[in-house]
């Protein structure tokens, strides 16, 4: 399972997971309860429930970069340009944007 920290401007919105049955995202009941607190995406609208898909969200597939920066990205850290999780946590800790994917590594 690997596990990531979802922020919208610098504050913790939610927890994306991807585990055998695919791809699941859930709100932060904090972020939730902020005044004005507004969607990572009008596709996955502010709500308690948790979204599961079999494929990476569409939204967070389109913050993976393209082109020759995939390219390098790809070269420099040895990534499998089908790993599309492993992409989004190599390469979306500082996108364009209000929102970053930040990597949560469990030790143990």
């Amino acid at each position: 399972m690997r596990k990531a920290e979802v922020k919208i401007l610098n504050i913790t919105a939610g927890w994306l997971l991807q585990d055998e049955n695919g791809y699941h995202f859930t709100y932060s009941e904090d972020y939730l309860k902020i005044s004005g607190a507004y969607p990572v995406s009008l596709t996955l609208p502010l709500q308690q429930q948790a979204f599961d898909s079999k494929v990476l969200f569409p939204f967070f597939d389109g913050l993976i970069p393209e082109g020759w920066l995939l390219d390098i990205a790809e070269k420099n850290w040895k990534l499998n340009p089908r790993d599309r999780m492993g992409l989004l946590l190599a390469c979306c800790k500082d996108c364009i944007g209000a929102v970053s994917v930040h990597a949560i590594t469990e030790e143990g």
